[in-house]
Formats: C-alpha cells, structure tokens, sequence
C-alpha cells in the first residue's frame, strides 16, 4: 500500500490528524497490508501507527536533517512476514547523499527511503523503494526520477517502487518511468501495477482534498520491474460519511515474486 497520510501538524480543521486518525486505523485494519510506503509522515504520526500496530517494523528519517525531523517517506514492513537485508535513504538533488539537499527547483528536501528485504518462508529478496516527488518544480521531478532510474539499474532484485509523485500519467515524470529501460533486462520499463489490470480505468483521481472527489490525474502510484506479476490492484476509497482517512486516496496491489 502506498499512503499520503498528510502532514499531523496541518491546519486542516475538521480534518485534522487527531479527528481522522481512526480512519488511517481502519484502513490498515480493514486492508492488512504486509508493506506500507507512507508520505508526509511525521515522527510522532509514525510513533503512533507503530502503537497501534506493533506487528510492524519501520525504516526511514526525516528529510529535513536525516533523523527525525520533517516529514518522512516511510517504510512498514510486517515483522512476522519479512527480514530486512539493508535500507537507506537518498535526497533528490545533485548530492543525494548529502542530508537535506535540495537541487532542481524544488523548495523543500524531497527523499527517497529504500529497504531490502527477504520473505521468511522462502528466502526471496526483493526490494522498495518509496518516495515523494516535488508538487511545484516539474524540472524537479523528471531530474528525480532520472537519478531513481539510475539507483533502479543498479538493482539484480525485483523492485517495487511507490509514492506520491504529484505527476499524472501524462507527465513525462511518469512516462519516463514507464518507457525507459537503463539497461537490457526483462524489468525495465517499470509496470503501473493499478494499469496492469484496469488499462481504460476512468476516473481515477487520487487527490480527493478531503471532499471525495475522484476526478482529477492518478498521481499516486505502485510500480514494479516487470519480474512481478500484478495479481490485485486497487484505489482505496474508505471513508466515513462526509469523512475520509486522508486528503489523498491510498493505492494497494497484490503481488507475487518470481
């Protein structure tokens, strides 16, 4: 599942974290997802999904100063399921690995966090790669995906990579990720798992600004190296009412590993 989950200290009103967190609970509750890659998580956000649900371990850091501070673009993976090989987190900007950097026109830091990871009954490794790409610089967000390519072909492993990319499907963010291949291999380009299954979809909106709306571009996404096989995908749309979870839809998959 990949989740925006909007930012806990938000002026939002009546959608404030603290009146809307049970509705984040009951979509983990009523989904179960064995991997989560979560945007605009704050620590004390984290800290308290992690209370709820201690059957996850999580991995990442603030983007703001590489520990705890700022929003994080965090990974859940359930503790009971997965073994994690190793993680990190890059910045995207022309030194992604110096903390809070910042390049292309983007204002804000914006990161990726990335786990490997290994199933507990049968070995199989994979990897995740989970991020949030910038809402105002499009110089920003092709320069980010450029520099997420060049990390992806470095992979030998099936690689899921989700996120909010503030990009619609048009974009040629996007359409960079799903046509170019770095290197000659059956993974590349990656897969939009969601148009695997339901290539006409229509609409498929998933920033709903808390009011339900559904039209609007696709700019929350699950990729895959085309190793994967896409067997479920889906747009969440649980709410309460006039209430809803967050001010984005999540986006789940189920997926099997070669």
């Amino acid at each position: 599942m990949s989740f925006n989950i909007r930012y806990g200290t938000a002026d939002d009103g009546d959608h404030h974290w603290r009146l809307r967190q049970d509705l984040v609970f009951s979509v983990f509750e009523r989904h179960d997802p064995a991997i989560v890659g979560l945007q605009e998580a704050l620590k004390f956000q984290l800290d308290t999904l992690l209370l709820k649900f201690p059957e996850y371990a999580f991995t990442g850091v603030g983007r703001d100063d590489g520990d705890t501070l700022g929003e994080y673009s965090a990974l859940f993976y359930n503790k009971d399921q997965f073994i994690l090989k190793d993680s990190g987190t890059f910045w995207f900007s022309e030194t992604p690995n110096t903390v809070a950097s910042k390049s292309w026109g983007n204002h804000i830091p914006r990161i990726c966090t990335w786990v490997e990871l290994s199933t507990k009954n049968s070995g199989r490794r994979f990897a995740v790669y989970n991020l949030h790409l910038d809402h105002q610089s499009q110089p920003s967000r092709e320069k980010s995906v450029e520099l997420l390519m060049d990390r992806l072909s470095q992979q030998t492993i099936p690689t899921i990579v989700m996120g909010d990319f503030n990009a619609g499907e048009t974009n040629p963010a996007i359409q960079y990720l799903t046509t170019f291949s770095p290197k000659p291999s059956k993974g590349f380009p990656l897969q939009d798992t969601f148009r695997v299954l339901f290539p006409d979809a229509y609409p498929v909106g998933t920033f709903n600004g808390f009011k339900g709306k559904r039209d609007g571009e696709k700019i929350d996404y699950i990729f895959t190296t085309r190793d994967i096989t896409v067997t479920e995908a889906a747009i969440v749309y649980d709410h309460d009412g006039k209430r809803y979870p967050s001010d984005h839809y999540p986006v789940i998959a189920t997926l099997r590993l070669p």
